[in-house]
């Protein structure tokens, strides 16, 4: 983006929250609500890469700069800090956190990169935690608001790099036969507290084996939605086509569809 275009946005951002004759529901944001809006943006930024939609891609990203800038204003207003400021700081980041491209130090590869990385946050977030005068913690830093699955995969990497850690992906497969059994006892004993917990242990572990076979577990599980997605359609138009619906079928009937569906893939 040339200083010009990005120069126009922030004009155009300034003029919606303008009292004078702005935009009323562009004035009335906070922070606070539009930070949902900031969210349905990065998901929808993932989902053009997804699809290979380029064309999507260029739009949604547009509307992830906006919300950037939207940021940005309602700080400058409040005298807290502006677009320049973010600029700056991301840029210092990135210097500070690249000695071997803006400095004299060597790296070899790709994952040593990436382990330098690592360790260059984990001191910044030990300066943080000793001027709040709270005890380090490898798990600093891991935000609360990730989706469950990315927190549970990051919360696992910060443990790994400490040594807590399974040794192979095959030793995770124990685990997961551990957390079913004592699902199916928590189904029985009816406590339902409990058998979320179980569930929730289980998911935990899932997410432990899809990091160890180096797989996303967020990206893993949108291209089971996405299969799913399909394969249901295809089954409502299968009966569809004979002047029936999901709700007319039998459960057998659709596992059938479900299968001839999965052997044609």
């Amino acid at each position: 983006m040339s200083r010009g275009s990005l120069d126009r946005l922030l004009g155009i951002m300034a003029r919606l929250r303008d009292p004078d004759g702005g935009c009323p529901w562009d004035r009335e944001q906070t922070f606070a609500t539009i930070a949902p809006h900031t969210i349905e943006e990065a998901y929808e930024v993932v989902e053009a890469i997804d699809t290979g939609d380029v064309a999507a891609l260029k739009e949604e990203l547009g509307d992830l700069l906006f919300q950037v800038v939207f940021y940005a204003q309602i700080a400058g207003e409040r005298g807290l800090f502006d677009f320049d400021d973010i600029g700056a700081g991301i840029s210092d980041k990135m210097v500070r956190r690249h000695p071997h491209v803006f400095g004299e130090a060597r790296i070899a590869d790709a994952e040593a990169q990436t382990a330098a990385w690592e360790d260059h946050k984990q001191r910044e977030r030990h300066v943080k935690a000793a001027a709040a005068a709270t005890p380090p913690s490898a798990l600093d830093g891991v935000s609360t608001t990730l989706p469950a699955l990315s927190r549970a995969a990051k919360l696992q990497k910060r443990a790994a790099r400490v040594g807590f850690d399974w040794p192979a992906p095959t030793d995770v497969l124990p685990k997961l036969i551990e957390e079913i059994d004592e699902i199916a006892r928590e189904i029985v004993g009816g406590n339902e507290k409990k058998l979320e917990e179980e569930v929730g242990d289980l998911l935990f572990s899932c997410v432990n084996l899809a990091r160890k076979l180096k797989i996303d577990p967020e990206a893993a599980l949108r291209r089971g939605n996405r299969k799913f997605d399909a394969r249901f359609r295809k089954i409502e138009q299968a009966l569809a086509a004979s002047g029936r619906t999901p709700a007319d079928a039998t459960l057998a009937e659709m596992d059938a569809l479900w299968d001839m569906l999965k052997r044609e893939e």
